[in-house]
């Protein structure tokens, strides 16, 4: 069965407009800067909140990426290895991306993320063993400002490669949860178990070719051209946001500080600062939906395998609906995270939820700073190069 190539989205089904890194974040020219934080605030619309846009043959590349979950899982646990489910899962994140894009050029660029997320667990798991011989100060700090980094420099690649989706989501999720996770195999064997799983991805990628996603026609932007220091300022906003979010949230005592991270990083991906204040806003909202429905099915016992089933079937659901309203896939995208993470590395499940909405809320409060003061410098920038008579 074949399907055609999805249309281009429309104004109102943009995917950027759903999913946080649906588009690869560029740094948007000063004249895209709204005049006012004030003003900036209005162009988050309740109304998007519920608003479904057009689905574009959702289920063929959900049941792919629902299917590169499942491989890595399934083998794993068959292994008697369910720790090992959290290298897979991260190096599984490589069939998300490339969505809607001809085969070649899928291939090209599933291969690169593969590698980038490969190397992301690779560092994760290199820092759980480093920070399990030093002192709890030191050991937190390098839990914060490597994954911060790394994700900057991916966000930074992201960028200067054109890749979709954008932004540094996947690659701090790897890392932060990784390497916050106690050392359960040698950083070879993450490295190796990331890897596979981003290959068979990539295979299922091709084998996409055949069952309906060729797209040859598919009107794909080439990579932008992004001058040096304007992905200078991507890489400083990343760490920014995702070193000040970490520390704040390292200082509640709550489990995970890496979540403030990963919240930090996700609006900043979108292009303009209405949809970066919009998109935090919808973040907030949708995980704090999402967090009871993980309650719910956190409420019941269940063995690895039924975590494993409810991973996949909730990754298929999040693909589904991420591209078409982004509060409604929370619903799916956060009990999915967090049965991923109990998978392979089980939590208490109360203080588990109160730590996922507490860092959430710090993560977006701190991009939502970093995006009105980057509004602000735009600004002062402007009216510093401007004429007298110039208004800003």
């Amino acid at each position: 069965m074949t399907v055609p190539p999805a249309p281009a989205p429309s104004p109102s089904s943009d995917p950027s407009s759903a999913r946080p890194d649906a588009s690869p974040p560029r740094p948007a020219p000063a004249g895209s800067a709204h005049p006012h934080p004030l003003t900036v605030l209005r162009g988050a619309h309740p109304r998007r909140l519920l608003r479904l846009g057009p689905g574009l043959a959702d289920h063929i590349p959900s049941f792919r990426i629902a299917m590169g979950v499942a491989g890595p899982l399934a083998v794993l646990l068959a292994m008697g290895h369910p720790a090992w489910t959290l290298y897979g899962s991260f190096g599984a994140f490589t069939g998300i991306y490339s969505r809607y894009e001809p085969t070649r050029l899928r291939f090209r660029r599933q291969s690169l993320i593969g590698l980038i997320l490969t190397i992301c667990v690779s560092v994760g798991a290199l820092v759980a063993q480093t920070a399990a011989t030093w002192p709890t100060g030191p050991a937190e700090a390098l839990r914060l400002v490597v994954p911060a980094l790394l994700a900057a420099g991916c966000a930074t690649v992201v960028t200067a490669r054109g890749l979709r989706p954008g932004g540094a989501l996947f690659p701090l999720f790897g890392v932060g949860a990784v390497s916050t996770a106690p050392p359960s195999a040698s950083v070879a064997t993450a490295a190796l178990v990331a890897g596979l799983s981003a290959a068979w991805c990539v295979l299922l990628g091709l084998a996409g070719h055949y069952l309906g996603e060729r797209h040859p026609d598919a009107d794909v932007p080439d990579a932008p051209r992004v001058r040096p220091a304007q992905l200078a300022g991507e890489f400083a906003r990343y760490a920014v946001a995702a070193l000040v979010a970490g520390l704040l949230g390292s200082m509640t005592g709550l489990m995970s500080p890496y979540w403030a991270q990963v919240a930090a990083v996700v609006p900043l991906s979108a292009v303009r600062r209405d949809a970066q204040i919009e998109r935090g806003l919808h973040r907030v909202i949708g995980t704090a939906a999402g967090v009871v429905v993980t309650a719910f099915l956190l409420s019941f016992p269940a063995q690895p395998w039924q975590l494993a089933v409810w991973v996949v079937l909730l990754q298929f659901l999040t693909e589904m609906f991420v591209l078409r309203n982004y509060v409604l896939s929370l619903l799916f995208v956060t009990p999915m995270a967090l049965l991923m993470v109990q998978l392979g590395h089980p939590l208490p499940a109360v203080p588990l939820l109160q730590a996922r909405v507490i860092e959430t809320v710090i993560g977006v409060a701190v991009a939502l700073a970093v995006v009105l003061a980057g509004g602000a410098w735009s600004r002062w920038r402007r009216r510093r190069t401007a004429g007298p008579d110039t208004v800003a």
